[in-house]
Protein backbone atom coordinates (compact mmCIF):
# COMPACT_ATOMS: atom_id res chain seq x y z
CA UNK A 1 0.00 0.00 0.00
CA UNK A 2 1.19 3.49 -0.79
CA UNK A 3 1.30 5.75 2.22
CA UNK A 4 2.10 9.40 2.51
CA UNK A 5 2.58 11.54 5.57
CA UNK A 6 -0.16 13.98 4.63
CA UNK A 7 -3.26 12.09 5.73
CA UNK A 8 -6.55 13.47 4.44
CA UNK A 9 -5.22 16.88 3.46
CA UNK A 10 -7.02 18.46 0.49
CA UNK A 11 -5.04 20.40 -2.09
CA UNK A 12 -6.25 23.15 -4.38
CA UNK A 13 -4.76 22.95 -7.85
CA UNK A 14 -5.30 24.81 -11.09
CA UNK A 15 -7.10 23.13 -13.98
CA UNK A 16 -3.91 23.41 -16.03
CA UNK A 17 -1.86 21.60 -13.38
CA UNK A 18 -4.54 18.89 -13.12
CA UNK A 19 -4.43 18.42 -16.88
CA UNK A 20 -0.64 18.12 -16.75
CA UNK A 21 -0.85 15.41 -14.09
CA UNK A 22 -3.60 13.56 -15.98
CA UNK A 23 -1.42 13.59 -19.12
CA UNK A 24 1.50 12.21 -17.14
CA UNK A 25 -0.70 9.45 -15.69
CA UNK A 26 -1.88 8.48 -19.18
CA UNK A 27 1.72 8.42 -20.44
CA UNK A 28 2.89 6.26 -17.52
CA UNK A 29 0.05 3.78 -17.99
CA UNK A 30 0.64 3.56 -21.75
CA UNK A 31 4.38 3.09 -21.21
CA UNK A 32 3.66 0.28 -18.74
CA UNK A 33 1.45 -1.50 -21.26
CA UNK A 34 4.07 -1.15 -24.01
CA UNK A 35 6.94 -2.21 -21.74
CA UNK A 36 5.04 -5.26 -20.55
CA UNK A 37 4.33 -6.27 -24.14
CA UNK A 38 8.06 -6.08 -24.93
CA UNK A 39 8.99 -8.58 -22.21
CA UNK A 40 8.39 -11.46 -24.63
CA UNK A 41 11.36 -10.21 -26.69
CA UNK A 42 13.78 -10.55 -23.76
CA UNK A 43 15.74 -13.72 -23.11
CA UNK A 44 17.86 -13.04 -20.03
CA UNK A 45 16.02 -13.74 -16.77
CA UNK A 46 17.68 -10.87 -14.93
CA UNK A 47 16.79 -8.45 -17.71
CA UNK A 48 13.18 -9.64 -17.61
CA UNK A 49 13.10 -9.14 -13.83
CA UNK A 50 14.45 -5.57 -14.11
CA UNK A 51 12.08 -4.81 -16.95
CA UNK A 52 9.09 -5.99 -14.92
CA UNK A 53 10.27 -3.81 -12.02
CA UNK A 54 10.15 -0.88 -14.44
CA UNK A 55 6.55 -1.80 -15.37
CA UNK A 56 5.60 -2.06 -11.68
CA UNK A 57 7.19 1.32 -10.92
CA UNK A 58 5.39 2.99 -13.82
CA UNK A 59 2.08 1.65 -12.56
CA UNK A 60 2.85 2.58 -8.94
CA UNK A 61 3.71 6.15 -9.93
CA UNK A 62 0.50 6.44 -11.95
CA UNK A 63 -1.46 5.18 -8.94
CA UNK A 64 0.31 7.62 -6.61
CA UNK A 65 -0.61 10.49 -8.91
CA UNK A 66 -4.23 9.30 -9.16
CA UNK A 67 -4.48 9.19 -5.36
CA UNK A 68 -3.12 12.72 -5.24
CA UNK A 69 -5.75 13.89 -7.74
CA UNK A 70 -8.44 12.24 -5.61
CA UNK A 71 -7.45 14.60 -2.78
CA UNK A 72 -7.45 17.69 -4.99
CA UNK A 73 -10.11 20.20 -5.78
CA UNK A 74 -10.08 23.02 -8.32
CA UNK A 75 -8.56 26.26 -7.14
CA UNK A 76 -10.91 29.20 -7.29
CA UNK A 77 -10.28 31.84 -9.94
CA UNK A 78 -8.47 34.37 -7.80
CA UNK A 79 -4.71 34.48 -7.80
CA UNK A 80 -2.91 33.67 -4.57
CA UNK A 81 -0.40 36.45 -5.20
CA UNK A 82 -1.62 39.98 -5.73
CA UNK A 83 0.20 41.59 -8.63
Amino acid sequence: MITTGIGNQVFEISPRFRQTIESRIARLEQDAVEDEARVVLLTDGDHIRRHMRLVALERAEALRMRLFLDRCRPRNGRSMITL
